[in-house]
């Protein structure tokens, strides 16, 4: 396995690319550590499958490098970066049995038939596919094949990274919950560092010990789920993560204080700096309560999503989720909105310009 670094990157697909939005990638520089578990989440077109490409050795970067264990293999094609893909669609072949399919990628490397017969083996019975062995891979459910795929991926012992794009997209909604526990599970006993690219935020936050999120060409955070939920760095990682996402409202500065309208909104703690430019508040429904007091507000939808109850709400023309526990009131009710101040931040341009009060601020 290796650790991955990427130093200064950035791709453009045109030939002599002049200003910023010329490139599909902006500069990224990115650490993955030997064996992590790590998604690369966005929304389609924002560069994920570029960098991907790039790491993968399918497309060299107008700048920057790419680094394997300090070695810089910018320019290596992909035979000679020692990684492993699976892809959106199973790539297996049909006549082979399920056997002859995950002995294919060491036997291609000429290794002999008793280390073969082991690795197969042992990367079978991790997946569970143990009793197909003998099956021609051609009458395989579309999930089993994708478990061959992962297992082709997985059964070399001295790759650099495996990759996987989108490798669940094909899959029955009902059996990809199976596959995310089964690849998670994977990484914790093989212990390879793995690259998982989706848009799907339950795939990325389920696999993935740390997630970088992007967005238009560029990273706008990395974290761990939990740092992703409960401190979006930026507005984008906010909406995108969570459901419903997070509720973003445009207010004012003055003195220092975030007003909406004739309201004073309580932030988290100081502000960062001179905080110029566009300024919005930011707080998940999660933390938004109907009580006595704060925001008045009226009430447009009610939803019933089992463990709890998402009420949308109306306040001066923006909507604000609340996420609530018991009983909610009747759609056309007249609500107060309390926002719980520790979880309120302010956003300028869109980029997180709070900072947490000390244990001092906060009881003062």
């Amino acid at each position: 396995m290796a650790k991955i670094t990427l130093s200064k990157l950035r791709h453009s697909y045109m030939p002599a690319p002049k200003s910023p939005s010329d490139y599909a990638l902006k500069e990224i520089d990115l650490d993955w550590s030997d064996g992590g578990a790590y998604a690369l989440l966005g929304p389609s077109g924002c560069g994920k499958s570029t960098l991907l490409n790039i790491i993968s050795g399918l497309l060299v970067p107008s700048e920057g490098q790419i680094l394997f264990d300090g070695q810089d293999v910018t320019a290596l094609p992909p035979d000679q970066r020692n990684i492993a893909q699976v892809f959106q669609f199973p790539v297996i072949y049909d006549t082979m049995t399920v056997y002859d399919n995950l002995a294919f990628p060491l036997r291609n490397r000429g290794r002999d038939e008793t280390t073969v017969r082991a690795r197969v083996m042992a990367i079978a019975e991790m997946l569970e596919v143990t009793e197909m062995l003998d099956q021609k891979a051609a009458g395989l459910s579309p999930d089993n094949k994708q478990k061959i795929s992962m297992g082709r991926g997985l059964v070399r012992e001295d790759v650099n990274v495996v990759m996987f794009d989108e490798p669940l997209t094909v899959i029955d909604p009902h059996l990809k919950w199976k596959l995310r526990s089964k690849l998670k599970e994977l990484h914790q006993r093989v212990k390879a560092t793995m690259i998982y690219v989706t848009h799907d935020q339950t795939e990325a936050l389920t696999f993935a010990d740390q997630v970088v999120v992007m967005q238009d060409g560029e990273v706008v955070q990395i974290g761990t789920p939990v740092e992703l939920f409960e401190r979006p760095a930026h507005t984008f990682v906010g909406h995108f993560i969570g459901s419903p996402g997070m509720n973003i409202l445009p207010c004012d500065l003055q003195a220092g204080v975030a007003r909406f309208g004739a309201h004073a909104i309580a932030l988290e703690g100081p502000i960062r700096g001179e905080a110029v430019g566009r300024t919005e508040v930011g707080i998940r429904p999660e933390f938004v309560a109907l009580a006595d007091k704060g925001l008045p507000a009226t009430v447009t939808k009610i939803s019933d999503v089992g463990r709890h109850t998402v009420v949308e709400c109306n306040t001066d023309g923006c909507k604000i989720n609340a996420v609530i526990d018991g009983s909610a009131p009747e759609k056309g009710a007249s609500v107060h909105l309390d926002f719980r101040r520790d979880q309120t931040r302010l956003y300028v341009d869109g980029w997180l310009a709070t900072d947490p009060s000390t244990p001092a601020e906060a009881a003062s």
